[in-house]
């Protein structure tokens, strides 16, 4: 086989096109590492999750302030490490001073995979779909675990959920604690 310049600088440029193109790509992706607490929010650190048993209320209200029955979007802290989390909707239960108390929810089917959950201490109710996930898809709320949320942290209130399923997620959540 005969060398050749021409097949030598087409390789060598579409290797040096090819990577540029991936680096030009890759930094277009959303970065899948844990979010850093937004700065901006105004409040003040995390005090941990709420342990005990809660004061829990159903009182959704047309005002703009969030309130306990609704379903909200808001920063929750990871459990091992609460400088870190996720930006996702969350029932609220009720208050604590000055901090809402709310249920992290997921569009993840739980059901397939609850006796694992349930070794690791994570138990999960259906509370079905509503306006607070735009693509419509069915909910599960987190009962075991209660985070408190700044109401200054709430980016946007999605719904109120249906107080029937919402006495269903009480008794849930009192069952756990």
């Amino acid at each position: 086989m005969a060398f050749s310049w021409k097949t030598l600088l087409t390789d060598v440029a579409s290797t040096v096109l090819r990577d540029l193109l991936r680096q030009k790509t890759s930094s277009r992706r959303p970065s899948r590492s844990p979010a850093q607490r937004p700065s901006s929010s105004g409040t003040t650190s995390y005090p941990g999750d709420f342990t005990g048993n809660p004061s829990i209320e159903y009182s959704p209200s047309d005002s703009p302030t969030p309130d306990p029955g609704e379903v909200v979007w808001g920063w929750v802290p990871f459990e091992e490490d609460h400088a870190q989390g996720k930006d996702r909707p969350i029932l609220l239960i009720g208050r604590d001073g000055g901090w809402l108390l709310g249920l992290p929810l997921t569009s993840k089917d739980h059901d397939r995979d609850a006796a694992q959950e349930a070794r690791a201490g994570r138990h999960w109710i259906d509370v079905g779909t509503g306006a607070w996930d735009r693509r419509g898809r069915p909910s599960e709320a987190r009962v075991d675990r209660i985070v408190r949320i700044s109401p200054d942290g709430v980016r946007r209130t999605g719904s109120a959920m249906d107080h029937q399923v919402f006495q269903q997620v009480a008794d849930a959540v009192r069952g756990a604690h």
